[in-house]
């Protein structure tokens, strides 16, 4: 039974994608051999018809996909690209890092704060990658929840360079909404912070 579906993402440079079906449900795993041999290379945003199938572990892939519709609103599917976004996006991290040092300035923020900028970072790439793999293998997922948690906490810096680099949670409207919120959150909340200790301090 064929059905139809967007493609989310696609990894141009090692051939494999998600689709989103249009009935909803989980994204569907696709590999660039199971478009027809000599078709356009799949772009983000392109309305696919397709079967399922399981692999040789139980889960789910698209098989026989053809280009339904050549793309939805390429205004939008361009947008949501995190390739377009890319280089903008990696300009909030040193920006992030002059408040940070602003703030450490005035407010004599302690040294290890910007180690834990880095360590929390590091953690929150690592669970974007774990995230990425299960969902490509079909294993256990990393919540959302958590990984916004993560960047909440501190580790936004390594979430934005995982959702460009391994093209990852960056094209999903709602997610990127409440991530950009924690990004703000955390920085409010890192100013908040050590204002209320400086005036502590100071009585």
């Amino acid at each position: 039974m064929r059905q139809e579906g967007i493609l989310k993402t696609w990894n141009d440079e090692r051939g494999f994608g998600f689709i989103e079906p249009l009935q909803g449900g989980q994204e569907i795993f696709v590999h660039i051999k199971a478009f027809p041999a000599r078709s356009a290379r799949p772009e983000v945003g392109a309305v696919l018809s397709f079967e399922v199938e399981l692999n040789a572990d139980g889960r789910k892939r698209a098989k026989r996909v053809e280009c339904s519709r050549a793309r939805r609103r390429a205004g939008a599917a361009s947008a949501d690209s995190p390739a377009r976004w890319g280089t903008a996006t990696y300009l909030v991290i040193p920006l992030g890092f002059v408040l940070a040092a602003v703030v450490a300035h005035f407010l004599k923020v302690p040294a290890w704060v910007m180690g834990w900028y880095g360590g929390a970072s590091v953690v929150c790439f690592a669970a974007y990658a774990r995230d990425k793999s299960a969902a490509i293998q079909g294993r256990r997922r990393v919540s959302e929840r958590a990984l916004l948690m993560l960047g909440l906490l501190g580790g936004w810096p390594g979430a934005i360079v995982a959702q460009q680099r391994l093209r990852h949670k960056s094209s999903k409207a709602s997610f990127l909404l409440r991530f950009w919120g924690t990004v703000l959150g955390n920085l409010a909340g890192l100013v908040g912070l050590f204002v209320l200790l400086r005036g502590v301090r100071a009585t």
